[in-house]
């Protein structure tokens, strides 16, 4: 069962989302060279205290970290510790989470640490980040949900291939619904399995936490003995951005970017919802 929320649930999870994009620009300052990955789960620890939010990933499924911090070859689910060392040139997601009032938000952004990124890693994040705003303009007034995958994946296989010769949509790892909880239907591929029909057709109420991961090589992963970090299995370099998105009568409303998606849905020629904290 899709769970379709009202205005004042929307607006409740637009607050979560707004600390959620604080957690984003406070960890992307911090993720520099010699910082290691614990360093920026304090500081996602530090602003869900200071805005009175609660983490959504702390202890889901027994994860034992308030943020993701996934590194180069890591996809998602990285856990952050003392250990891992960031160093000028590493590829680094973030994926974070809030939850105000009892309702969630969950977004995942790609950064550069320091400098001397290869051409083509830079172009894989563009590619991912730009397959996920592909996607969020698909999400509209009677479309239906697989409608979003074919916009991610459509993106995707226009894009100018990398020296690798392809980029791997990840299988095994999607978007899904999110509201009253992190994780709920429907499940979102990043492409489009005929098996699996044309999915529920969206409607006003509709929430959905969007997010392509795309790798440099294959799409096939593993998961670490930790049962957490999830790798890809040739080694290539992955990269992962997300965003949660509400359907409201007047159009999408990007929940976790703090313009609510204005500017680069006018990009792509959609007009974003009002914001309701506005």
């Amino acid at each position: 069962m899709v769970e379709i929320k009202t205005p004042e649930q929307i607006a409740r999870m637009r607050a979560a989302g707004l600390v959620v994009a604080e957690i984003h620009r406070r960890c992307a300052e911090a993720a520099v060279p010699g910082a290691t990955t614990k360093d920026l789960d304090d500081v996602a620890a530090a602003v869900l205290a200071e805005r009175d939010a609660k983490p959504n990933f702390l202890g889901y499924g027994g994860f034992p970290a308030t943020i993701c911090t996934s590194v180069n070859d890591v996809v998602v689910h990285g856990i952050p510790d003392r250990e891992t060392v960031l160093a000028s040139g590493d590829l680094l997601s973030i994926d974070a989470g809030a939850i105000v009032d009892g309702w969630h938000a969950d977004a995942a952004l790609t950064v550069f640490v320091g400098e001397g990124h290869a051409p083509e890693a830079r172009e894989l994040s563009r590619v991912t980040e730009d397959s996920l705003w592909a996607g969020i303009a698909a999400v509209r007034k009677g479309a239906r949900l697989v409608d979003v995958s074919r916009a991610i994946e459509t993106y995707i296989r226009r894009q100018p291939l990398p020296p690798s010769g392809k980029y791997g949509i990840v299988e095994s790892y999607g978007g899904h619904g999110i509201g009253s909880e992190m994780h709920m239907d429907p499940h979102l591929l990043n492409y489009v399995d005929r098996r699996r029909g044309r999915g529920p057709r969206l409607v006003p109420g509709f929430c959905l936490a969007i997010e392509p991961m795309i790798a440099l090589g294959t799409p096939k992963t593993h998961v670490l003995a930790d049962e957490w970090t999830v790798k890809t299995n040739d080694g290539t370099w992955a990269a992962h951005w997300e965003h949660s998105v509400a359907l409201t009568e007047e159009g999408p409303l990007v929940l976790t970017a703090p313009d609510g998606g204005r500017a680069r849905l006018a990009e792509l020629g959609v007009t974003a919802a009002p914001d309701p904290l506005a």
